[in-house]
């Protein structure tokens, strides 16, 4: 927005910015690792249930996980990220099974 002089009509050019810029948050990639006890089964169910993932998609995620001791299960803001590896974890520890989650930056 310009601002005009009231005497003789001419812009000024003083320009008035209200804009205000807004940073993106950072993203977060969550990891799942392979390990020796946690069944293929259950790593599906997880992968389902708390990272949302089709039932294919799934199944592609844990035998990547199996076969190459870790899978991509998506990238999320840190807060995101943070929660979705939480609720895996505790899903897991109350199965009884020692499945690992990390985050690593995006």
């Amino acid at each position: 927005m310009e601002n005009a002089d009231t005497n003789t009509g001419a812009k000024t050019g003083t320009k008035i910015s209200s804009e205000k810029k807004t940073q993106l948050p950072s993203l977060f990639k969550v990891l799942m690792h392979n390990d020796d006890y946690t069944t293929m089964d259950f790593v599906v169910e997880v992968l389902q249930e708390v990272f949302n993932k089709s039932a294919t998609e799934a199944e592609k995620i844990m035998l990547t996980i199996h076969f190459q001791g870790v899978g991509y299960c998506g990238t999320f803001p840190y807060a995101i990220a943070e929660s979705k590896v939480d609720r895996a974890r505790l899903k897991a520890r109350k199965a009884g099974f020692p499945l690992r989650c990390s985050l690593e930056e995006a």
